[in-house]
């Protein structure tokens, strides 16, 4: 976790036990980025083990590389430790038998060759999930083993064209093929491999008959990753997820936060009214933090923009979380112009590189634990020049 020491003015407030409910000697925040392999120790829970400190702020590989190769594979995954990343991002939906695999949505029409499979085509249907109608394919409908017949393909060719040179060149992952690649790679490596894995529309694939939670918690208790230090984080979109998961398992929780005007899906159904605004709010994050120690905010809750696109004042958000003992990831900062607040385009072409350096120093200097990026050597090299300053 990012169990650093945080100042606010007038007042220094320690991360670390409040975040974990654990004794943890808290270390600056600098001392977390400048010493060789800081420890925290963990107690309670009866493990009474130590690992390793991320480092402050975290860099989350967003889908492995997804600047890089297309998301959600071996491919993206591997170049994402291979930059350095601190952590690497996983996003969990159920195939029709109940494996778990690593999609971003329940929709791979965009991820994968599955309309070039002629077997497939009467599958293509059109469904209601969340309330939004989408026509595609769509992992509950298939096997795994149909599943594995399917190659990878990027996401947004238009944005990424050069990613494209990978096009088929991975199958979809099942979540446990990854979770075994991090035990191998950390053996090899010497020292944990961090996931943070996300259940995607987990009221939805309930209500057909597929939970999500059941089946990642079996997985982490399979693969010791279910106690509170274990490095990883889960998270999801809608808080009942993550209460859910206190219940099943011990490992650190994050509940990922959208636009302000939004309402979780889970909410919607359960008929509560609150909105992220609310949940913002110092009643709300005191309500989040009784059953999580994260949040994962969009970029747009820690800075908002303006009519033009510009980044304007930031909000009181990381100071009123911290304040509470959780920790912000938020995301998703990506190099290209399309993608960054208009402060930091540069030339006219939408899909060149902007001035993602300097958006990361602006987002590093509202005191964020951490954040999700498609491109995790900008982030990391970023981040040296900020912690250098």
């Amino acid at each position: 976790m990012t169990l650093g020491e945080r100042k606010t003015p007038g007042r220094r407030t320690v991360l670390g036990a409040a975040v974990l409910g654990s004794a943890v000697a808290a270390l600056p925040a600098t001392a977390a980025v400048a010493a060789p392999a800081p420890t925290v120790a963990l107690g309670g829970g009866g493990h009474g083990s130590t690992r390793p400190a991320l480092p402050v702020p975290t860099i989350v590989g967003h889908r492995g590389t997804a600047g890089y190769r297309p998301e959600h594979t071996l491919g993206s995954y591997e170049l994402a430790l291979e930059m350095g990343a601190h952590v690497i991002e996983q996003d969990l939906v159920p195939t029709k038998d109940g494996h778990l695999v690593c999609r971003h949505e329940p929709d791979i029409t965009a991820t994968t060759d599955v309309a070039d499979h002629p077997e497939f085509a009467a599958r293509r249907t059109t469904k209601s999930i969340d309330g939004v109608s989408t026509t595609g394919w769509f992992t509950e409908d298939f096997t795994l083993a149909e599943i594995k017949t399917l190659r990878a393909k990027e996401r947004i060719p238009a944005n990424r064209q050069r990613n494209t040179l990978y096009d088929g060149h991975w199958q979809v992952p099942t979540y446990e093929e990854v979770l075994r690649w991090a035990d191998d790679e950390g053996r090899r490596r010497g020292k944990p491999i961090w996931l943070y894995t996300e259940t995607k529309h987990p009221t939805y694939f309930r209500s057909i008959g597929l939970g999500l939670e059941e089946r990642f918690a079996k997985l982490l208790r399979r693969y010791g990753r279910d106690h509170k230090d274990a490095p990883i984080f889960l998270q999801s979109f809608e808080p009942s997820s993550m209460q859910r998961m206190a219940h099943l398992v011990s490992a650190p929780r994050v509940v990922l936060l959208d636009a302000a005007n939004t309402t979780p899906w889970d909410f919607k159904v359960a008929g509560d009214t609150r909105t992220v605004a609310d949940l913002v709010k110092p009643a709300g994050l005191k309500w989040m933090a009784s059953f999580a120690q994260g949040i994962g905010p969009t970029l747009d809750l820690i800075i908002p923009k303006d009519a033009s696109g510009k980044l304007t004042k930031p909000t009181t958000l990381v100071r009123d979380a911290h304040a509470q003992g959780l920790i912000l990831h938020p995301y998703t900062m990506r190099n290209e112009n399309t993608f960054l607040p208009a402060d930091f385009q540069r030339g006219t072409d939408p899909n060149a590189y902007g001035d993602a350096f300097g958006a990361f120093k602006v987002y590093f200097e509202t005191g964020i634990d951490g954040i999700f990026t498609d491109n995790a050597d900008t982030g990391l090299l970023a981040r040296a020049d900020f912690v250098s300053r």
